[in-house]
Formats: structure tokens, sequence, C-alpha cells
């Protein structure tokens, strides 16, 4: 075969030879572990029988042989102690399944751990009955996939990844139902490596040992993409290639499977990517890296992790993870923006792009977990920019996307600066969709978008703003209570219907003669009570200056508790509009009604695109609540105790993006006769249809 697509595609073609036996979301579970064997039994090749010879002389000697059998195969983590390879075990036909279990169990731990997360014995026994093992080992033989060799031919590692990634981007295709799950859209992973690496970053310097992470890797085609690129860049620019230290983690076992093999296949250290739940189990406890990016699950709920989660926000506070704040428990977008950025480098500067959906940006009011997140990040001034996406480019949702691009050491002109770029027009319609993936950016495209962030410039699909616009102040604003009371009969009726007043009667007495002693003695008290109240006016009064202290001087004799009062307050009174307000019970004011009770945010500072030059550009919770809410409810007034606790001033302090905000255009609506025009001729084709029918 003379180049990976042409060895992609044959293999692609020896996965028809399941059809019938496999379901064609199936065959993947097939087709890459035999890939992945096929060009490890060849790589294999030079160092086998020298690992066979250490096998053979320390077996049983020595407690551990890793490391002589890993020198012994040339340094490599790949290697294999049974008797068996490929040739052999297709001698050997009659006994290939039960050989090929050998085979399997004698590869190094590295590569156990690749098997057994691809579940591939259990193949074996389907292939075995199915008739199947055979065929693909006489087909996956015409396959060169060795090395390079002295004389030019084999596959380099380049190469042979590329192949990989071919195969599991059409199988991903062709299973478009579950491809979102571990997997990203080429082109929007090409966006955010160039988004993630300025071409001009001199970090990039082949000098520079730079280290790239993604907590949730999926198949490793993010992590792989940036390597490409940045070689790229500095072969174009210094023209010699420097280290590129790539780490991952994953939850699924078969995309975890999928990225280890890409990582052997590609030369990659197979140890840096690890198995298992980023939040609950850290593949990286201590480690720091100067570039992250990763494609979350959208809206994936963290109950399942509850407790360990909760526990280290709880006790470690901002010396864990999560010390900004935990967001509600069915979308744990956030908490990886936290785990990620706990990540970032303390000496270096650290970039990251994270893909969200619209939820992070917006979801939560001042003082919730969100909210306090996003306020973390932007007072940090940790977030340099938003790119809003189109819709309709993931395969398992057609919801808009954007990317988050975060960096702890901003450049001059960035520092206390969020710029956001609106690029959901940047894209074209696809020829046949792929689930729900209708649109797709085109290389062009995404450049183009690469370059307008880069650029760092106002125009049509990008703004500037400074942190402070995003922020506001959530005031709470009250209005008085107001009641008439009466002492009718009607009124009185209502009392039975108040718990407090009820449970007069109620005993909580184990013995029943107790029981019986308690409810009469409460049954009198009630009786009582009302006998009192029928000596108040039944007229209707309007003013509690008059009303409660009568009321008062009634219920002392009684002695009551303030729920049993309150029980009776509010069977005898009425709110009314028109009433005088109820003095508050303690020093001035008036008792605040919850019904009426409202919020207001009031901006940090008045955002560029909707500032009004007579409005100052910052201003105070008081001044705006003289001027946006004092001429229409006179009666209102600020709850001062509703504070906020980081700089104790009156409001809680929130962080919300929209895009929908800044980038708004207003359309005007057609001149009237034009709409009016259109509705002639629409009654012109409906009298034509119905003309028709008849």
């Amino acid at each position: 075969m003379s180049n990976f697509q042409a060895t992609a595609d044959f293999i692609w073609k020896i996965a028809d030879l399941l059809r019938g036996n496999y379901l064609r979301r199936e065959y993947p579970d097939v087709i890459l572990p035999m890939v992945v064997l096929r060009r490890l039994d060849q790589a294999m090749e030079n160092t086998r029988q020298a690992v066979r010879d250490e096998w053979n002389k320390y077996q049983g000697k020595l407690d551990n042989l890793e490391p002589r059998l890993r020198r012994a195969a040339g340094d490599s983590p790949v290697y294999n102690t049974s008797e068996y390879y490929w040739r052999r075990l297709l001698d050997d036909r009659p006994n290939l399944a039960q050989n090929l279990i050998n085979y399997l169990n004698g590869f190094s731990p590295d590569v156990q751990d690749i098997i057994e997360k691809f579940d591939f014995r259990r193949q074996v026994s389907r292939l075995n009955t199915a008739n199947l093992l055979p065929i693909l080992f006489d087909e996956f033989t015409k396959i060169d996939l060795h090395p390079p060799r002295e004389d030019g031919t084999g596959v380099d590692n380049l190469e042979m990844g590329r192949i990989f990634e071919h195969l599991i981007y059409r199988f991903n295709q062709d299973n478009n139902e579950t491809a979102g799950e571990h997997f990203t859209p080429r082109e929007v992973i090409r966006l955010m490596v160039r988004l993630l690496f300025p071409e001009d970053d001199p970090t990039l310097h082949p000098d520079n040992i730079l280290t790239i992470y993604d907590p949730a890797c999926g198949t490793g085609g993010m992590l792989t993409e940036a390597k490409e690129y940045i070689h790229d860049i500095q072969i174009r620019k210094y023209q010699k290639i420097g280290q590129v230290h790539l780490f991952g983690q994953e939850i699924n076992p078969t995309a975890f499977a999928v990225a280890k093999s890409d990582f052997l296949l590609k030369g990659e250290d197979p140890r840096r990517i690890t198995f298992g739940n980023s939040f609950s189990e850290d593949g990286y406890p201590e480690r720091r890296f100067r570039y992250m990016l990763s494609n979350p699950p959208f809206g994936v709920d963290w109950k399942k992790v509850e407790y360990i989660i909760k526990r280290e926000y709880e006790t470690l506070g901002f010396d864990g993870r999560f010390g900004a704040g935990l967001p509600r428990i069915n979308d744990g977008s956030l908490l990886f923006l936290q785990h990620i950025l706990s990540k970032r480098s303390k000496e270096e500067p650290s970039r990251i792009v994270i893909v969200f959906n619209g939820s992070p940006l917006f979801t939560g009011e001042a003082g919730s977990g969100e909210s306090n997140i996003r306020r973390w990040i932007i007072e940090n001034d940790w977030l340099e920019g938003i790119v809003a996406l189109p819709d309709q480019l993931f395969y398992n949702t057609g919801i808009s996307t954007y990317l988050w691009v975060l960096n702890n050491r901003k450049s001059n002109k960035r520092k206390g600066k969020i710029q956001l770029v609106n690029a959901v027009n940047f894209y074209q319609k696809m020829r046949k969709s792929l689930g729900n993936k209708r649109n797709e950016i085109t290389e062009d495209q995404y450049k183009e978008i690469a370059n307008i962030y880069h650029a760092f410039s106002t125009g049509d699909n990008c703004l500037i703003f400074d942190n402070e616009d995003f922020g506001y102040r959530r005031i709470k604003v009250e209005r008085p209570l107001r009641l008439n009371f009466s002492a009718a009969p009607e009124r009185l009726a209502r009392l039975s219907e108040q718990s407090g007043f009820a449970a007069l009667a109620e005993s909580k007495k184990k013995k029943e003669e107790d029981q019986k002693a308690d409810i009469e003695a409460g049954k009198a008290l009630q009786e009582r009570i009302i006998n009192a109240l029928k000596q108040l006016p039944g007229k209707v009064a309007s003013d509690p200056k008059q009303f409660l202290p009568l009321l008062d001087k009634t219920l002392k004799p009684f002695k009551l508790k303030e729920s049993v009062k309150n029980a009776i307050l509010k069977a005898l009174t009425e709110r009314d509009e028109n009433a005088e307000p109820v003095p508050a019970k303690k020093g001035e004011g008036y008792e605040p009604d919850p019904e009426l009770r409202d919020y207001e945010n009031v901006p940090l500072q008045w955002a560029p695109s909707i500032y009004d030059e007579n409005v100052p550009l910052k201003e105070n919770v008081y001044d705006y609540f003289a001027r946006e809410v004092k001429p229409y409810i006179s009666d209102a007034w600020i709850d001062e105790k509703f504070k906020d606790e980081k700089d104790g001033k009156t409001g809680l302090i929130g962080y919300e993006i929209s895009f929908n905000r800044y980038f708004y255009k207003y359309q005007p609506p057609e001149p009237l006769e034009v709409i009016e025009e259109k509705i002639l001729k629409l009654e012109e084709e409906i009298a034509a249809l119905l003309k028709v029918r008849v």
C-alpha cells in the first residue's frame, strides 16, 4: 500500500466481511483491535526472539521481569512473551482461537490494558463461532503496517496515526447515533487548536518542552491534532520540531482503548493516557500543563460522584479543585472547567480551549454555584474570549455551542478584557446529514474565525469588553405589607384552617388519658380565644397602628406563642393595597410583603452596546434604584441586609454572558404597504386554490 488512504480504504472493506454476523455499530469492536494487533505484531518482529530469550531465562527466577523485557524490546512498552505471532497463528488454523488467546495473554501490561478495554477476548470467541477468525487474519496479512524499514518500506508513526484516525472517523460517521459521545467533528478540533496556539506564540519554539492535556479525551483526536499543528508551525518557522508530551483521561472503555492504541501506534507514551472519571479519579493529581483543550459531555449530571465532589468542596475549598462553587447536579460542565483550571501551571502561562453549550454562559443567578464559578474566573482575569459556533455541528445534538478560551497570563493588550466572536454564520450546509450534524465549517472558514480572534480588533463579528461589563449586583427590592383587619364571623371561621391555631388542641403525650386531657384543655383555650376575639370590631379596619395594639391587648392574657399569634393574625387580616403599611416588628420602617418581593440586577458597568449617554458608565445600586425603580414604585426600598459575602456591600455580585444582547441587530419591519400587498397576494392564491378544489 503506497499511502494511508489506500490502506484505510482496504481495511474499511474488510469490515464488510462482518455483515450478517455483526451490526454495523459493532464493526469497530473487531476492526480497531485487529488493526492494533497487526501493527504491534509487525513492530515486534526484530525484538520478538530477544524478549522470548529473556522470558525463558528468568521466568520464575525474578519477581519483576518487566524492566528486563522492556530493555529486550528496545526500551519499548510493547512486547509479547508467548511463542505465537501472526504467521504462526495462521499455520495452525484449527486451533487459531485458542492460540490467539494465549498470544493475547502474552502481551505487555500496556497492551493488556488496551485488550481488556476493547473486550477483544470476547470477540475472539464470537468470531470463531462465526468462522470469521481465519478469514480476518488472512485479509490483515495482506496489509503491511510494519514500522519503517531500512529499505524505505513500511509505515511511519504519522502515517499509521492517520490510518487509525481515518478509520475512527469513518466508523463514527457511519454510526452517527453514538458518535457524539466521544467524537468531536474534525473541523471543530482544528479551530480549537488554532485558537489554542497563536502562530506567534514564543512558547512554541522547539527548544521548549510542551505539555497538552485533555481530561475527557475520547479517542484522543484533539491531542494528536494539537501536536501535529505545533510541529507544522515549528517546521515552517524553525525547520525543526521540539518535544510535545500528550496527556489524557477517558471514562469510556472503548474510547480509552482507541486513544491508548493511537498513542502506541504513533510512538507516544501510552502511560500518559489514564482511565477513569476525572472528577473522582484524577489521573494527574500533581501535574500541571501548559496547554489544555477538551470537549466534555454537554449537560452531564454528576450524581454518581456527588459525595466525592461535595466532600472535596467542603473540606478543601480552594485548596482543592472545586472551591469556586458547585453547579446544579444535572449539569457538570463548570465542574470540568474548574478541574481543568486546577491543572494550570503556576509558574508559566497556561492556555485552555473548551467546548460548552450555552448553559455555562448564563445559567444561575447571583450567588448560585454557576455564577460564583464565572465570577471566580472573570475576577481572576482568566477568561480571554468566547467564540459562538453555528448550530447543528455535532453528531448527537443540534444545539448551539461555544468555545471558551482561557489564559492565566494574558498579554498586556488583553488584560482586563474579554473578547466575544460571533461565528454563528461561518458554515456551509452538508450534502448529507450525519445524525444531528447538518452544518460544517470549511477550512477557509475556521482559519478566518481564528484570524478574527487573534487579531483582537472590534468588528462586525467581534466585540471586546471590560471584565466588569458582564458583572452585576442583584439587589432585593421590598414593598410594605398592607393589611386590613376584621373580627367578623367569616374571618373567625378561618381560624380552624390555620395549623398554628389548630395545634392548640393537639397532644404529643404517649398515654391515652394524658392525650385526652391535653386535647380537651386545648379546645377550651381555643374557645376562650375566639370568645375574646368576638369582642373586637367586626368592621374592616385598614390602619394597623389601630388594630394591632388592640389585638395584642386582647391576646396578652393567654400568653400565646408567636406561631399562634401569627396564625390568628393571618385569619383575621387580608391584603389590601389601600391599607396603611404594617410597621416593622423591630426598628423603623415596615414589614415587607413576600408576595411583592422582587429583585433587580444592577450592572457593575454599562457595556458599550447598551450604553446610554444619560447614564454614568459606573453607578452604585442606590443611584440605579432612584432612577429605575423609585419613580414607578414609590413605596419600595432596598433590603440592605441582602449583602455580598465577599465585599460586604449591598447586593450579591453575579456574572453572566449573553451573546444575543451584544450582537443583536434590529431589523425594522417592512412598510405597511409592502405587508398589505403580500396579504392581498396570499388571499388571491388561497382563493385560486379553493376554486380549484371546488
